[in-house]
């Protein structure tokens, strides 16, 4: 089981999303406990994201602590 630990620029972003989408998010948070591996890596192993509609949740994964770190909420454009 990991952890999942938020930014605040990731707290910022998501505040700016709409309800659907933060539900979204949270439920996608709550798989992350469970499995971080899940997501699409993106050119390291630690670095991962998560793609839902036009939007990438971006975060780190540190396998030793078993936690991860949700850095941002982008569009592909951003990213």
């Amino acid at each position: 089981m990991y952890r999942v630990f938020r930014s605040e620029w990731y707290e910022k972003k998501l505040k700016k999303l709409d309800k659907s989408e933060q539900n979204r998010v949270l439920k996608f948070e709550k798989a992350l406990k469970g499995d971080p591996q899940s997501s699409k890596p993106l050119g390291y192993p630690f670095l991962r994201e998560k793609k839902f509609h036009e939007k990438r949740i971006i975060f780190l994964v540190y396998e030793k602590y078993k936690c991860v770190f949700l850095i941002t909420v982008t569009d592909k454009k951003a990213q």
